[in-house]
């Protein structure tokens, strides 16, 4: 039995051994596009009230979300994802639109192409060292884009305009040569994303 000054504060809060013992970190896993395309995507903002477009740092294209996963998870999610092998290949970057696609807009997308063999290849490789670490996979089908905006409170019909001019958007390809496991801290001036891990292509 615990005894002296730190047994009342045991008592008090028997929740906080345990939650010492198991921290967590809010993760996932996406491939970061270059920096000429992200600055390009930056660049397509028609400032549009309540649409808040995405940072350049933060523009990714996730491959898999995990939420909040404890370190002991978290040691072996890394040990599974750096055993992933993969060559390099390039993605179209091309199209826009939003989710939910009928309705108010929460999402203005940019997509990657549709069906792509190699990319959905490292998506199944991601949720299957996921679920080998401990990790429930997401049952929702995944739908790979870059997000590069957000919504409140915006009709459709405001960003109608943007949405048709932007009909044929083609950013060109990027070369896709590794994947990140970034953590998440949530902040009221929004997310701080900070790398964890890098997965580089074999040669």
């Amino acid at each position: 039995m615990l005894s002296g000054p730190g047994a009342w504060a045991t008592r008090l809060y028997p929740a906080s051994l345990s939650y010492l013992s198991a921290m967590t970190k809010r993760l996932f896993v996406a491939i970061d596009p270059p920096e000429s395309t992200r600055k390009f995507l930056a660049g397509l903002d028609p400032y549009i009230r309540g649409v808040r477009w995405t940072d350049v740092e933060q523009m990714h294209l996730t491959l898999a979300f995990f939420g909040d996963v404890p370190d002991a998870v978290d040691l072996a999610l890394r040990e599974k994802l750096s055993a992933i092998q993969f060559g390099a290949f390039f993605l179209p970057i091309t199209d826009v639109g939003t989710f939910p696609p009928k309705g108010l807009p929460k999402i203005i997308w940019i997509g990657v192409g549709s069906g792509h063999p190699h990319l959905f290849q490292i998506h199944k490789r991601v949720q299957e060292a996921a679920l080998a670490a401990g990790i429930e996979p997401e049952l929702r089908p995944w739908h790979p884009h870059l997000t590069i905006a957000r919504c409140r409170d915006v009709a459709p019909q405001s960003i109608r305009k943007f949405l048709q001019s932007n009909a044929d958007l083609d950013a060109g390809m990027i070369r896709v040569e590794a994947f990140h496991l970034y953590s998440s801290k949530l902040t009221p001036a929004g997310p701080i994303h900070t790398r964890e891990l890098t997965v580089h292509c074999r040669e």
